[in-house]
This record gives structure tokens, sequence and C-alpha cells, in this order.
């Protein structure tokens, strides 16, 4: 009898293989539907995980080559792509606040400031996430290697455990800690892995440029709306039984007294991170590239010592990221420069023909958040739905850059939806202070959050700002 992982194999080869000898619909040719074949099975791939996530990406960009379908110089131009090694160097400044501490620190100092009740605990989780997100690319890095420590250890502190002591303090600060996770992910280009590669696919689907500081400006507003309201909301419908702590204040400076002085690596951090938010935000007028300035960055580090060379190669997430996000960027560039998704939007849209642009986004939007509870992987969300989606919504005349930012900030917004929406859920949910019922109850609520903000004010924002 086939084992699991053989099972899952068999799965994926057999989607491809019945694609490929089906018939390629009229209007598309040959190579774009065995390309097609392949694309498939590797998202589904993605999916069931028959190997890692890299062995499948490598998987899909080399059987193209040796069935002719592309050249192995278009099949490797994906990784020549200068967004992804923006990707590459921000998971590399992100290990170096992990390294010298630097975001515990930051987390300290907000609670010594704030921190004298559960509710503003539950703010010192949102705000440590939203200071060093801008320049920490992994979710779940951002989240579990510096927010979930902090606020795992702060529950053990007041005796509370997974069980009949999890709703104390601790059920309380996990939720926040990771729903505050997920909005600062949609806030930045370079606040999570997936962001970067929605602005490649939407420059090669439609053509739009997205820079740093546009998608920054998008997200501001919305974003710091949803992280005002997520500690009051969980606060009342997820209600911990410590509501006072005065005693919190005094942990953080306990823990900061242990720390010592800002070291010199921390200094450097914090320069690293003021640094790289002035360049971003500045680059319509310096018209320095923000790839550029990332790869900066990364070089300050290694030449001041923060990081050595050894931390380059062995960090595994960054160079996992340029391997898949290489691959997958490759096939959907030429799937959409053989002519299926142009196929696939013309067909979509004559389903919609009679729609109002508001309407058919609406619609869009709304199938592309919550169709994300069949997902286990944004990344195979975002490859799949992404492209189609965007060219679909502008088909029916929405105008350009509300399409590709509503979408894209949902892609990481719907990361809330379950424990195993995003990188980061299973860790916060690997704690034990939450169920699953009670996860996807506040998921869900909080996803309604998420959709009203941004689907009004968002949008009003976009509208002020002139990115429509």
């Amino acid at each position: 009898m086939m084992n699991s992982k053989m099972m899952r194999l068999v799965a994926v080869v057999a989607l491809g293989a019945v694609i490929w000898v089906t018939p390629a619909p009229v209007g598309v040719e040959l190579r774009a539907w065995h390309l097609l074949a392949i694309f498939a099975s590797t998202i589904l791939g993605l999916i069931l995980q028959p190997f890692p996530m890299g062995t499948m990406a490598l998987l899909g960009i080399t059987l193209p080559m040796l069935l002719n379908i592309l050249t192995p110089s278009e099949a490797l131009s994906g990784f020549s792509t200068p967004i992804i090694w923006l990707l590459v160097a921000a998971f590399l400044i992100a290990r170096g606040f992990v390294k010298t501490g630097f975001g515990r620190r930051v987390a300290f100092l907000i609670m010594r400031a704030i921190g004298d009740s559960t509710l503003k605990l539950g703010y010192v989780m949102v705000l440590t996430d939203l200071i060093i997100s801008p320049s920490t690319p992994a979710a779940n890095a951002r989240g579990g290697a510096i927010v979930f420590p902090i606020a795992k250890s702060l529950s053990m502190t007041f005796d509370s455990e997974p069980g009949p002591t999890a709703r104390r303090i601790g059920a309380y600060l996990i939720q926040t800690a990771a729903q505050g996770n997920v909005v600062t992910s949609c806030m930045f280009m370079t606040s999570a892995a997936v962001n970067p590669l929605m602005a490649v696919l939407a420059q090669k689907v439609l053509n739009v440029q997205i820079s740093w500081g546009t998608w920054a400006l998008a997200g501001l507003v919305p974003g710091l709306i949803c992280l005002a309201l997520i500690p009051w909301i969980l606060f009342k419908i997820y209600p911990p039984e410590i509501k006072y702590i005065p005693e919190a204040k005094k942990i953080a400076a306990a823990e900061l007294e242990k720390m010592g002085p800002m070291s010199r690596p921390e200094k450097i951090m914090l320069a690293v991170l003021i640094g790289s938010l002035l360049l971003w935000s500045t680059s319509i007028i310096t018209k320095i590239d923000a790839t550029a300035v990332a790869l900066l960055c990364v070089c300050s580090m290694l030449v001041t010592r923060v990081i050595d060379y050894k931390d380059v190669t062995e960090e595994k997430a960054s160079w996992d990221a340029l391997i898949w996000m290489g691959s997958l960027l490759t096939l959907t560039t030429y799937l959409a420069n053989f002519g299926l998704i142009p196929w696939f939007v013309k067909l979509i849209s004559a389903w919609l023909a009679g729609v109002s642009w508001p309407v058919a986004l609406s619609i869009l939007a709304f199938v592309y958040m919550y169709c994300h509870y069949g997902f286990a992987s944004m990344t195979a969300h975002i490859s799949t739905l992404f492209p189609a989606f965007i060219a679909v919504a502008v088909a029916t005349g929405a105008p350009v850059m509300l399409t590709v930012m509503l979408m894209a900030v949902l892609s990481t917004l719907c990361g809330g939806l379950t424990h195993y929406a995003s990188g980061a859920a299973p860790v916060f949910f690997g704690s034990g202070y939450i169920t699953q019922a009670e996860w996807w109850r506040l998921g869900f609520i909080m996803s309604l959050l998420y959709v009203g903000v941004f689907g009004t004010i968002g949008v009003m924002w976009w509208k002020v700002l002139g990115i429509w």
C-alpha cells in the first residue's frame, strides 16, 4: 500500500498528466497549455508537499527546459528580478534584528512605558511587530522569533499555561500578537516574503510599477486603524481573566537591566532601520532603487561585523525564498507571455459582462480573500490566483492600482483566518493556548474588520493619495 508521501506525489503528477493530454482549448497554443500542466502540478505540489517547496519549484522550471517549452535562459530569467534580491537582503537584515537582540529590546522598552494592563500589553505586541516589520520580511520569524517568545514568557510569568489557565492572559496575548502580525505583513513591501512577488506579478501582468514608498503610504492609514482596533476588539470578545498587571512594567525594567545599555551592534541595527526607511521612502527623490538600498544595508552590517558572511550563507530562509519565488515568477511570466492568462481573462470577463466594475471587484475580492480557507500556503494562493484575479478585475473596468493594492493587502490579511493560513500561524497556534474552533471563530471576526477597514477607509485613502 502506498504511503502518504507517495500518494501525494501521484496526485501531483496525475494533475499535470491530465492537463497535458487534454486538448488545448481554441485560442490557446500548445506550449502554453503544456506549461499550464507543469504550473498546475507545481502549485499542487506546493500545497500537498510530497517534496519541500524549493524542490517542487526547481522541478517546475527544470521540466519546461527538458521538454523544450522554455530555453534555459527563459527558465532562469525569474532569478534576475531585482525585487527578489530585495527580499533576500531583507531576510539578512532581519537576521541582524534577532542576532543583536534589538527587536527584543524594542518590546521591553514599549512594555516599560505603557505595559500596566493586559490591554496595553496587547498594544505592546502589535507595536513591536509594527516597528520591526518594514525591515523584516519573514513574518513567521518576526512573530515567532521576537514577538511570540515575549508573549509566551509573559503568560508563564502570570501562571497562564495551555489548558485551564490559558484564558488568564496567555490566550489573549497570543491571539493579539498573531492578528497584529497579519496586519503588519500587508503594510510594507518588505514586511512579508510574498509582497515582492505580487509587485513583480503586477508588473508582468498589468505593466504597473509599485514602489516601496507607494505601498507604505497605501498601507499606513488602514493598517494603523486595524492595529489600533485589534487589541481592543479581542479584549472585548475574547477577554483575559487578568485585566490589570502593574508589575509588568517592573518585569520589563528588570529585563532591560539584564540586557544592559544598547550594544554597538544594536546601535548599528537602529541606524540600519532608520536609514533603510529614509532611503526607501524617498526613492522618488533620490532615484535610488529599493534593492540597492537593501543590499547597502546588508553590506553595512557585514562591514561593521553585526553579521558575518557565515550568517549570510546560513540564512536558509532567504535562499529558499529566492528559489521558489524565482521559479514561480518564471512560470507565471511565460504563462502570460504565451497568452494563457489573457485567454483566461477573456473567458471570465464574458461571464461578468454587464456587471459594473465596483460590483465585479467586490465579488472577486471576497472570493479571493475567503478561498484561502482551502490553502495552507500563501505562496500557492498568490501564484495561482493573484495574476488572474487582477487581470479579470481590470478587464471589467476596475482601476489598475486600486485593484492591485486591494488584492495585494487581502493576500496577507487572509493569513489570520485559520491556524494554517500563514507561516506564523502554526507558531502561535502550536503554543496550545487557543483551540482550533476558537482560532477559526476569532480569525473570521477579525477578517471582517480587515475587509471593512481596507475596503472602505483604505479605498478612500488611496483615492486621496491619487493611487486611483
